[in-house]
């Protein structure tokens, strides 16, 4: 759908279509991504059954991952693995009002911007208007769900000395946080998709308004 806005020759012609419809279309556009991010991702298994958002373990602890499972406690790797993806599928339905509220308070400018941009240049409005407010949102409801996991907390216990040695990326010593930003991307991958989805059928959106204003570009 954006895609279409950004290549029709209709932009030269402003008449066919008015700034007011544009502005309406793109925001119901923006809404229907959001909405269906965090409808797969904020479920069981939203991000541990999905490939392109499953949270791993550090990159900077596949040593650590490899030994302790030579060691005979793969069990308890899976264990947080699962507790990890488990706890971002929590936090990611908070996502929703502040996605939507961003797409509110979207000026014609934010607008513009979005439709001569990229296919993703909504995901990156999103990044830019919410990032900070979805991290502080986020944060407490994974600490929430991974206390209460003591694997997690063992996690801690291993990973902030190794950090202190340089053994592991010190912003990798702190679950919480990794999981955190990890959920973030995983969302924000997702709102990319849906963006791509909206940009290459906007007719098969069935919006009425879609239709309309992207009917008539």
């Amino acid at each position: 759908m954006l895609l279409a806005i950004c290549a029709a020759p209709a932009l030269a012609q402003p008449d066919r279509i008015s700034q007011r419809d544009a502005l309406n279309g793109l925001r119901v556009a923006l809404e229907r991504g959001a909405n269906a991010a965090v409808a797969a991702l904020g479920r069981v298994d939203g991000f541990l059954g999905n490939p392109q958002v499953k949270i791993p373990l550090p990159a900077s602890l596949e040593r650590a991952e490899r030994l302790a499972r030579r060691l005979g406690f793969s069990s308890e790797v899976d264990e947080l693995v699962v507790a990890m993806n488990r706890a971002a599928e929590a936090a990611v339905p908070e996502a929703r009002k502040l996605l939507l509220d961003s797409v509110k308070k979207m000026t014609a400018q934010d607008a513009k911007a979005i439709l001569r941009g990229s296919d993703t240049a909504a995901t990156e409005y999103f990044r830019k208007t919410s990032n900070q407010a979805l991290r502080e949102r986020f944060l407490p409801i994974v600490r929430r769900a991974t206390e209460k996991v003591g694997v997690a907390q063992r996690y801690r216990d291993f990973a902030q000395p190794a950090a202190a040695l340089g053994v592991i990326d010190s912003e990798h010593a702190d679950l919480d946080e990794y999981v955190t930003l990890k959920a973030l991307d995983g969302l924000y991958l997702m709102l990319g998709e849906e963006e791509k989805k909206i940009r290459k059928d906007p007719i098969g959106t069935g919006s009425a308004i879609l239709r309309r204003v992207f009917g008539a570009l």
